[in-house]
């Protein structure tokens, strides 16, 4: 089969592989429809992840259909269309039973799909312990409704729980790249009073204004001001930060406001300090990521409800056999890119 490989630090390979076998009774493979790009599959290339391992193939967002299961795995069975989660997590252990998934115990808990074993950006993938990482699709969702699902939408979907969001908050969601929509997405299903989105990127701003057009946006270097004069409390009741870099890090707790929450979803390439002298007195809680990937199903449901839609996301459409292509214009923000979706089956497996 083919498969989209991570050869060495700044090199990622189409390449043959052998399709994967089922090695444990919990185990599922999954013939892959569509697959995306991630961000984080670009911090593997770029070596800002030491823990990913030369020689997987990478990819971590897809959807498929399931073709064979191990003995023990009941809730789903070969034929059934599915989410694939971004995380491998055990259902066991004392994180998972406490809904923290992403810091599973499991020798594979935690990113494991593209990372540390052979990910989605392939005709096939394993997937350990099926019954918490596959989620089927009702009948009434499309593929790409649900691409997103196990990956950005989760990502979203975690970071609007965790930072107790309000009726009476004003928010400010710091990046409207995917992850950045997706939380935007979620926040809005807690009907919060105020939404600012910051962004720098003129073609999401107008992606923004076209698609949710009762959000407030701003740019990086007028946000401050604009959320000092768009809020209630000298500053946001909850910042998210989703851009990842420097000046984010440091607008997000410099735009909120006392005692705040601040939710740190973006991954970052390098570490950041906290400036503490100047952070002293905003008495502000800090929530950082990464994802627990364990709502998938009520997600799922939440497309079915017609209640979130991701698929203005998918700007480009390609082959599994034209995925560098891909990778060249999302990896440097071409022709409007947002996400793409990648059909994984050649001819000759559709």
């Amino acid at each position: 089969m083919l498969a989209y490989t991570y050869i060495e630090h700044g090199k990622f390979e189409l390449r043959e592989k052998p399709e994967p076998k089922i090695t444990d009774a919990r185990d599922a493979i999954v013939r892959v429809t569509l697959g995306s790009i991630c961000t984080s599959d670009l911090h593997i290339k770029h070596g800002s992840v030491p823990r990913a391992v030369p020689g997987i193939t990478v990819g971590h967002e897809m959807v498929g259909v399931v073709e064979e299961v191990g003995a023990e795995v009941t809730s789903v069975r070969p034929g059934d269309r599915v989410t694939v989660n971004v995380e491998t997590f055990c259902g066991e252990c004392f994180f998972c039973h406490h809904g923290y998934v992403n810091n599973c115990t499991d020798p594979n808990g935690g990113w494991a799909l593209g990372c540390r074993i052979d990910g989605g950006q392939a005709e096939y993938v394993r997937v350990p312990y099926a019954d918490q990482g596959l989620n089927r699709i009702p009948d009434t969702v499309s593929d790409e409704q649900a691409l997103f699902v196990g990956d950005v939408l989760a990502t979203g979907f975690w970071a609007t729980r965790i930072s107790e969001i309000t009726e009476k908050d004003t928010i400010l969601l710091i990046g409207a790249g995917p992850t950045g929509i997706c939380t935007l997405l979620c926040s809005m299903l807690k009907n919060p009073k105020r939404i600012i989105v910051c962004e720098k990127s003129p073609e999401r701003i107008q992606f923004v204004r076209e698609h949710y057009p009762d959000v407030l946006i701003t740019t990086p270097e007028n946000c401050k001001e604009f959320v000092l004069q768009n809020s209630d409390h000298s500053g946001a009741d909850v910042v998210l930060e989703v851009a990842g870099t420097e000046d984010s890090f440091r607008m997000a707790w410099d735009c909120a406001r006392p005692n705040a929450i601040v939710t740190i979803v973006a991954l970052y390439d390098k570490p950041l300090l906290f400036p503490l002298p100047e952070m002293y007195g905003k008495n502000l809680t800090f929530k950082t990521g990464g994802v627990d990937g364990c709502d998938c199903a009520e997600i799922l449901s939440l497309i079915e409800e017609g209640k979130i839609d991701t698929t203005p996301l998918i700007t480009h459409r390609c082959s599994l056999n034209e995925i560098e292509e891909a990778y060249r214009i999302f990896e440097n923000k071409l022709d409007g890119v947002i996400k793409v979706a990648i059909v994984c089956q050649t001819e000759s497996n559709k």
